[in-house]
């Protein structure tokens, strides 16, 4: 990594923002092909794989998933899954393996084009330029609380996942509203930590960890999925929920039916404090149905390509639920919980664009493959920027390869021209 200190007037042919695998990812290639860049990172380069998850955290991506430009993963356990602090050391250590040129410490407010095409990027540290502007700030900006939030008893600690690191931080019997990643992996680890915790389930699907002798994820891969475009799906699939599994302790599923026989509390989806009581819907069986028939659709689709395939690969008995729930709605009263976790996800906020014609009614980027309509502006990192992987490790170079040519081109034609 190269530290580079922004001046107030200093013109770029290229600017990133920000530092994360996806930004180090397009900076990689400017660096092979000569383009002089800056990253630009408000924080430290990955510094959210060390500062936005929990303690226990690690991949759910085996470990060979992990591979960036001219950097792959070549550890002692490639069916394995990182942990927390081995996932920030292996991505800010990429960084140091072509001299990233990288401001660190900087925010950039605003981004605008002039007549002439040329970019004005505010930062903290000056107004600067750019012939060509990369967001790779990823897609999730803004926790997530409901507004019924504010109307929870003053006792009961409220925390969103993004700020939880261990049982430590919280007293008592805690809800973990969500079913996601973060929600499920955080439910666990409560559990684990021999907490009462209840847990509102969303519709989020789920996936086995192993099937068949192999990880389901690596399955997936040799089968294509990750590959496939998003084509013309791509609202649909952005709304789309991460199947919930784990790569703790070598990797295990994540069964909710059994943290309920265990003595989770389970509930449908949380909807709001009613008479003075937490109230939830009669979903829970339907969502853990669901997530059940998805987990079970992807064996089917991997038992049709081992057949197709003819591998030969050992079978294995289906998924039998263990507990059923009785149905109907739910509710807790409030001094039955101590605190609150919400695990409901993340607003992107891209107020720094300012007045860039790159975002639809609903405020979602628009692009085709990273590359946007307004010349020189590109997006990088976000999920289903082109394919199911592009929001993974396993999909990232891919992607910047094809933004980082864009780039190229975008910055020698305004040079070519001057």
């Amino acid at each position: 990594m190269i530290p580079v200190e922004l001046r107030a007037g200093d013109h770029y042919p290229a600017v990133i923002v920000g530092g994360g695998q996806a930004g180090l990812s397009v900076s990689w290639h400017l660096v092979q092909a000569g383009v002089r860049h800056v990253v630009i990172e408000r924080d430290s380069a990955a510094h959210e794989w060390r500062d936005g998850r929990w303690d226990n955290f690690t991949l759910v991506t085996p470990n060979w998933h992990c591979r960036l430009p001219g950097y792959a993963y070549d550890g002692p356990d490639p069916d394995g899954f990182m942990t927390r602090d081995e996932v920030y050391a292996w991505v800010h250590g990429y960084a140091d393996t072509f001299d990233a040129p990288l401001a660190e410490g900087v925010e950039v407010r605003r981004v605008d084009r002039r007549d002439d095409g040329v970019f004005v990027v505010q930062t903290s540290a000056g107004e600067i330029t750019a012939d060509a502007v990369t967001s790779a700030t990823g897609g999730y900006h803004r926790p997530i609380t409901p507004s019924w939030a504010e109307d929870l008893p003053a006792r009961i600690v409220q925390m969103h996942s993004h700020h939880y690191r261990n049982a430590g931080q919280l007293p008592g019997t805690v809800l973990v509203v969500g079913t996601g990643q973060s929600g499920t992996q955080i439910a666990e680890d409560l559990h684990l930590e021999g907490r009462q915790v209840h847990l509102a389930v969303g519709r989020a699907p789920r996936v086995a960890r192993f099937y068949r002798g192999r990880d389901c994820m690596t399955w997936l891969a040799d089968m294509g999925v990750y590959d496939v475009p998003v084509g013309e799906q791509a609202a649909a699939k952005r709304a789309a929920t991460n199947h919930y599994v784990t790569g703790r302790d070598g990797g295990r599923d994540i069964d909710l039916r059994a943290f309920a026989a265990q003595g989770m509390g389970l509930h449908g989806r949380a909807i709001g404090i009613v008479d003075g009581i937490l109230a939830f819907d009669d979903t829970l069986t339907s969502n853990l149905d669901r997530a059940d028939s998805v987990a079970e659709s992807i064996k089917n689709d991997i038992d049709a390509y081992i057949e197709r395939e003819g591998i030969d690969a050992p079978t294995e008995e289906r998924y039998r639920p263990v507990w059923t729930p009785d149905g109907g709605p739910t509710h807790l009263d409030l001094d039955e919980i101590d605190a609150v976790v919400w695990a409901i996800g993340f607003r992107a906020d891209w107020s720094w664009l300012g007045d860039l014609d790159v975002l639809d009614a609903g405020g979602h980027p628009v692009h085709e493959h990273g590359m946007t309509a307004v010349p020189g502006f590109s997006f990088v990192g976000l999920p289903w920027l082109h394919t199911w992987g592009s929001g993974r490790f396993h999909a990232i170079a891919r992607d910047a390869e094809h933004v980082a040519a864009g780039v190229v081109e975008a910055s020698r034609g305004v040079l070519a021209v001057r």
